[in-house]
């Protein structure tokens, strides 16, 4: 084989799983449409990623998470979740475990500059950057991947890395649930006056959502999320205007808002393959599970998928045939196990939230009240966020 691996996607879910099996020293190829400028220093997206101790773990291990400046991490030691004018809120904090904090708040764009330093200090990993994939095709002996520029790679193993609308999975012929949601995420850096206490809160609102997620110093992620139709005029709005805005929306409860780096804008979808693994190929991060972003969830269950493939493929031994179809089917029953109960909880949770009628309404009245009387049921949950 001309590699012992192909990943489709260059980003941090990618990177990760070759910076995982880069130490092993066999040939890994990492293809991906953005240049390599655009990988080795992304630009900021917006997004923060509520990393928990699992994930921070896998980055410590492969290396990367001493690449990322610890002024930059923002320690989340609780969260809340509110429903409309309720008095009750329900919360999550650490428990007495011992451990500080559920996760760490990190900028994505860190988190990729980080992973792509580490892979690029393995010189048996080939990145292939500028080119998209044109086509692919696995049987029992290889998989092969056809570029734009007419270049076909081989391999022992495919792993497709590359979004939630995977081209990957689509050529494989894998199917998958995939739900738009007709809402979209408007992000803001905002700085406030009053002390978030390093708690993230998702509170539901009549018609939209709004959650914030605490930075260091009085600074925070503001997350809206509304329908489709009103993401224009939101967007469009001036840095005041917007400001304003999402001071209104959130109550002033940590006062004026000023905005200073947005707003970003992604429409809301998930996606849950029908399988994570076929012949010589799997699936990994969103091309094998689309969170909803509400929990938190998505990255983190994407690190996993790596470490579950990563560390398979590591008991397999020195010499083993990475795409061999009996750790394959290992991996996707491992990761089915890890991810499908989150995944449909989840989406139960966006379905009950999501919906203003008044029986839906009162539900989630009697919900969060129910919530604040059981600290079993709050620490099962924190423990969930902690380690999914």
């Amino acid at each position: 084989m001309e590699h012992d691996l192909i990943i489709v996607g260059g980003g941090p879910v990618g990177l990760a799983l070759a910076a995982a099996l880069a130490p092993l020293g066999r040939s890994i190829a990492v293809v991906e449409r953005q240049g390599r400028a655009a990988l080795a220093d992304p630009a900021e997206d917006g997004r923060y990623i509520a990393l928990t101790h699992r994930s921070i773990a896998f980055l410590q291990q492969v290396g990367a998470w001493d690449r990322i400046d610890p002024a930059s991490r923002a320690p989340l030691r609780e969260a809340q979740v509110l429903n409309g004018q309720s008095p009750f809120a329900l919360g999550f904090d650490p428990g007495s475990g011992g451990a500080q904090w559920l996760g760490q708040l990190v900028s994505n764009h860190l988190i990729r500059r980080a992973l792509f330093e580490v892979v690029a200090t393995h010189p048996n990993v080939t990145l292939l950057t500028d080119v998209a994939v044109q086509g692919v095709a696995t049987d029992r002996a290889a998989a092969r991947v056809t570029l734009a520029n007419g270049q076909v790679l081989t391999a022992r193993l495919l792993v497709g890395a590359d979004s939630r609308f995977s081209k990957v999975r689509e050529a494989l012929g894998i199917g998958a649930q995939v739900k738009r949601l007709g809402k979209s995420m408007v992000l803001a850096r905002v700085a406030h006056d009053g002390d978030h206490r390093a708690t993230a809160t998702e509170w539901f609102q009549h018609g939209h959502t709004i959650a914030m997620l605490p930075l260091n110093g009085r600074h925070s992620s503001a997350v809206l999320t509304v329908e489709d139709d009103e993401v224009s005029r939101i967007s469009a709005l001036s840095p005041e205007e917007l400001g304003a805005e999402i001071t209104r929306r959130y109550g002033n409860r940590l006062g004026a808002m000023q905005v200073e780096a947005g707003p970003h804008v992604y429409p809301l979808a998930v996606t849950y393959a029908a399988h994570f693994a076929a012949t010589r190929a799997a699936l990994v991060g969103d091309a094998a599970v689309g969170m909803h972003p509400v929990t938190a969830h998505g990255f983190n269950l994407g690190l996993q998928g790596v470490a579950t493939l990563a560390g398979l493929i590591g008991k397999a031994g020195a010499a083993a045939d990475w795409g061999n179809s009996l750790l394959l089917r290992r991996f996707e029953a491992a990761h089915r196990l890890a991810t499908r109960p989150i995944y449909t909880a989840t989406n139960l949770l966006v379905g009950l939230y999501a919906d203003d009628s008044l029986p839906a309404r009162l539900v989630r009245h009697a919900t969060l009240r129910a919530g604040a009387r059981l600290p079993l049921a709050r620490r099962a949950v924190a423990r969930m966020l902690m380690q999914p």
